[in-house]
């Protein structure tokens, strides 16, 4: 009993160095770019050109550090490691405490989503990683595209520990796989996937999967699912802004229509046809525009408005992130590699 307690203010002093804050205060909203005032029209006032004002992101509740003390206690017992990552956000969904992490252990990245990406920016991606000597597929978990590969891969990567084995008499051990990931990355559809089953819980929202599960599968791997884990600071504001567009980061934790106007920005300059087909907008008026106006004409566009006629920018927000989240504006990356 005296080892659990100490355990547990063990871990407790580990969230607190990492964060600065203790456990419950790591859900606090942080400060956000703040509404500007409302024209008589309804709509916010312009202030700033696109892309000026960034929303601010941080989210790092305590399972998370429990989940890296986890990450490493369990290194050892795994073959390998599959890292998924966003394939609209290959770089934002890089954690870099995995790299610490995981040290010299062999990994694939996945690139996971690839159908809600930009096909020729994945392609870039999986030959920059692949040029480094890291193995790269672009998969859709929630279909099984491109997963085939995955054992395939793994085979070939362990090929010397393979070997190894087989003279020693252990060949069909299975392959022990450890599945990591930022939290919504779809860890827990590609081991459904893998193992032709619904073992593991899925929902499209960060911090379903909160403990350590083995799943084993008919193609001789065993896989070590891993609750999302991000880091405690996020080092550049972009980073926090791409994981909160693609529901990494829980909504509750940022200012909806900020972050809307922010991922309004980003479409009308580098996806402006699509956004101006989704939503019936004007994409010649896209140049310049401030993404509170943006916004404030999405809703026109879609009838939301409130009693009196005022727009429900609120409603709007929510759906275009949802809209954003299930690809159907259309196959969009936001970050391209170097």
């Amino acid at each position: 009993m005296k080892e659990k307690h100490e355990s547990r203010r063990a871990g407790k002093r580990e969230q607190k160095r990492a964060t600065g804050r203790t456990a419950p205060q790591a859900f606090v909203k942080p400060r956000t770019v703040g509404r500007k005032p409302r024209d008589g029209r309804g709509f916010e006032a312009s202030g700033g050109g696109p892309l000026r004002e960034q929303v601010h992101v941080q989210w790092f509740p305590g399972h998370m550090a429990k989940t890296r003390r986890m990450i490493a206690a369990n290194l050892k017992l795994v073959d390998i490691v599959a890292e998924l990552r966003d394939a609209r956000i290959p770089r934002a969904s890089a954690n870099p405490e995995l790299e610490r992490l995981l040290g010299g252990k062999k990994r694939i990245i996945l690139l996971n989503k690839s159908d809600m990406a930009d096909p020729a920016v994945t392609a870039r991606w999986t030959e920059r990683y692949r040029a480094r000597g890291v193995l790269c597929l672009a998969v859709d978990c929630r279909s099984g595209k491109g997963l085939s590969g995955f054992a395939p891969a793994a085979r070939e990567v362990l090929a010397p520990e393979l070997a190894r084995w087989q003279a020693r008499g252990m060949a069909g051990r299975p392959l022990r796989v450890m599945v990591v990931g930022v939290p919504n990355a779809g860890k827990s559809s590609f081991i459904n996937r893998m193992a032709a089953s619904r073992r593991a819980k899925v929902e499209d929202r960060p911090g379903v999967t909160r403990g350590k599960q083995w799943v084993k599968t008919a193609g001789g791997l065993e896989l070590l699912d891993t609750p999302g884990v991000l880091w405690p600071k996020f080092g550049d504001r972009t980073v926090g802004e791409h994981l909160a567009f693609t529901g990494a980061v829980k909504d509750d934790v940022v200012d909806i229509e900020a972050l809307a106007c922010r991922l309004l920005e980003r479409l009308a300059r580098d996806y402006p046809a699509p956004l101006a087909a989704r939503y019936k907008l004007d994409a010649a008026a896209f140049p310049g525009e401030p993404g509170h106006a943006l916004l404030a004409g999405l809703a026109v566009a879609r009838g939301m408005l409130l009693p009196g006629g005022e727009v429900d920018t609120g409603r709007a927000a929510i759906t275009l992130l949802d809209e954003f989240r299930a690809g159907v504006i259309g196959r969009i990356s936001l970050e391209e590699p170097d």
